[in-house]
């Protein structure tokens, strides 16, 4: 991965071409595919948990009141947040996400080496937290993209996402109370510039090829593995593309095949 300095740029990058997609707009009321979610609660959502993010790193303590708030309804907390957020104006929600993402990229860089950060999970590093954000704000920003009918150009940004992809292969089967398969898989992609970026042993078993991006949008279910140039060697392989789910919390319905045909 890369060092933190990078990863936050990455970051700040990410949102700002999202920002650029929604800025000019009046009005964010319109669907996104997420059910139930508007461009405003997508955005919302973004804004919030990058302030939850910051007050992880700058006060512990009071990030441990918040989680003890929420109890074990966690993820409903995170939807209740998106829809409460979803309903200020438009300018001055872009203005808190601006904010909040600003305050969160100081707070992390500021924190010593090695420090671990609470989280509604495992204490995370600031390089897995601001990882976590380009991942969440990669797939809130495709949802969006979708309800505009807008195509995204592909950037080396996208090796922050395929990795989250690759290393949550085992929650994928665990969340869903499956066997996770002894073996490591083979993941080879071709990045935006057609380079190849891998991970697993070179003669492993199983094995995953393709489209950076493809692969991003499957790990992040913003696509069916049916409307994907993604090819499998082995039965597992084949398998965890059926499942795979690079977000924490419950699994997801993803989307239909077809439906962005």
């Amino acid at each position: 991965m890369a060092d933190l300095d990078a990863l936050l740029r990455d970051f700040a990058d990410d949102c700002a071409e999202l920002e650029r997609i929604v800025a000019p707009l009046a009005d964010w009321s319109a669907p996104t595919p997420a059910p139930g979610w508007s461009i405003a609660h997508q955005i919302g959502h973004l804004a919030w948990t990058d302030e939850v993010a910051a007050l992880a790193a700058t006060d512990p303590d009071g990030f441990a009141k918040l989680v003890e708030e929420a109890g074990p309804k966690a993820f409903t907390f995170v939807d209740e947040a998106a829809e409460e957020a979803a309903t200020a104006p438009a300018a001055e929600l872009l203005d808190r996400w601006r904010h909040g993402r600003v305050g969160l990229i100081e707070a992390l860089r500021a924190l010593p080496s090695g420090t671990k950060l609470p989280w509604f999970g495992p204490p995370m590093s600031p390089a897995s937290m601001v990882s976590a954000r380009m991942m969440e704000t990669f797939a809130h920003g495709q949802d969006i993209a979708d309800a505009l009918g807008l195509t995204r150009t592909p950037t080396a940004r996208l090796r922050t996402v395929a990795h989250i992809g690759v290393r949550t292969r085992n929650f994928a089967y665990t969340v869903r109370g499956k066997t996770v398969p002894a073996e490591e898989f083979r993941v080879e992609l071709t990045a935006p510039d057609d380079s190849v970026w891998s991970w697993g042993p070179e003669d492993a078993a199983q094995k995953v090829t393709g489209h950076a991006f493809d692969f991003c949008l499957l790990v992040t279910q913003r696509r069916h593995r049916d409307d994907l140039a993604l090819a499998t060697v082995g039965a597992d392989a084949a398998e965890w593309l059926t499942i795979a789910q690079a977000f924490a919390g419950p699994t997801g319905d993803g989307r239909s095949a077809g439906q962005f045909a």
